[in-house]
């Protein structure tokens, strides 16, 4: 009995250490206190959680190794909004190449004004960041998002790869010469390379960036139950190089403090569970012809009623 008590002891200041560290560690860039034209809060907690294709961290090595290419700047690879409330987790995935409307911004590289304009979701991150990114997810959805999370590539890597790779069953074999992707059929583990190429590869879907919003969903989900596990969060030889690893390519709002990144985590554990759902935006047209190439046109009807229900906290379809 004393043995286990000082063993307690020990673990709880350990504990109690890596926390402090993470905590001082999160990268706070972005202040969504300070943007204009918001939506006002709904019922539930909203979050924003975005997969860059940022580079940062990655070593010419890595770059040629992961099929990244050495472009610079930051686009998204993936956009979800994540609600969780009393009536259960939705994790929505919005097509990168979704056709929005864009608000008025402010290029923050030059300062020049632009008036609202049609584009693609992923336009907006690519000219204005997380600010547009979440003034333009608002206006288009109605949601207000109250926390945002973004990681990029060598982070994603680092987190899969601490907690000793991520098991996943495919029905079909994956081969994608862009993204890198080259996995059999059936059952296996996903290394943080493989599992990079898995959720970027579009190519081989019949519905392209639908399908692979799908893989996403599917892939995070699993990642989100390996690594919390008891057997990972009770491991520190797991837990910390998870944590250090996330980290390092971690940008979040000014509002998210750890607390509330330990509650996204377990909210995408419950999308996958029998009271959370795992969804796609309704899309009316998955090839619409825009001046700005094809892009995915929503069904405006369902979609906004899906919005409502997320707004007002309710099971979608009710």
């Amino acid at each position: 009995m004393r043995t286990a008590a000082v063993l307690s002891a020990v673990l709880t200041l350990a504990g109690a250490g890596t926390y402090v560290w993470a905590d001082t560690r999160l990268n706070q860039q972005v202040d969504l206190g300070t943007l204009s034209g918001r939506v006002p809060p709904g019922e539930g907690t909203n979050y924003l959680v975005v997969g860059s294709d940022s580079r940062d961290g990655l070593s010419e090595k890595d770059k040629k190794d992961l099929n990244t290419g050495s472009t610079g700047g930051r686009r998204t690879d993936s956009v979800i909004l994540l609600h969780t409330g009393a009536n259960g987790t939705t994790m929505l995935s919005l097509p990168r190449d979704s056709w929005v409307t864009l608000p008025p911004y402010v290029d923050p590289g030059t300062g020049r004004s632009y008036r609202a304009t049609p584009d693609k979701l992923n336009a907006a991150f690519s000219l204005g960041g997380p600010d547009l990114l979440v003034q333009t997810v608002e206006r288009n959805t109605g949601v207000h998002i109250d926390h945002y999370a973004e990681i990029g590539f060598a982070g994603f890597v680092g987190v899969v790869d601490a907690v000793g790779g991520v098991d996943m069953c495919l029905d079909k074999a994956v081969r994608d010469k862009d993204s890198g992707a080259d996995l059999p059929a059936g059952c296996q583990t996903l290394d943080g390379s493989e599992a990079l190429a898995f959720v970027r590869q579009r190519k081989q879907e019949a519905q392209g960036d639908l399908g692979r919003t799908r893989n996403q969903q599917k892939f995070l989900a699993a990642l989100a139950d390996k690594a919390a596990t008891p057997s990972t969060l009770a491991d520190p030889s797991k837990s910390f190089p998870t944590l250090s690893a996330g980290l390092d390519t971690l940008i979040v709002d000014e509002g998210t403090e750890l607390p509330d990144l330990m509650k996204l985590f377990e909210a995408l554990k419950k999308a996958t569970a029998g009271g959370g759902r795992q969804l796609n935006v309704p899309v009316a047209d998955p090839d619409l012809r825009t001046s700005k190439g094809s892009a995915v046109k929503w069904d405006d009807r369902r979609a906004r009623a899906l919005f409502a229900a997320i707004r007002e906290d309710r099971p979608p379809g009710t």
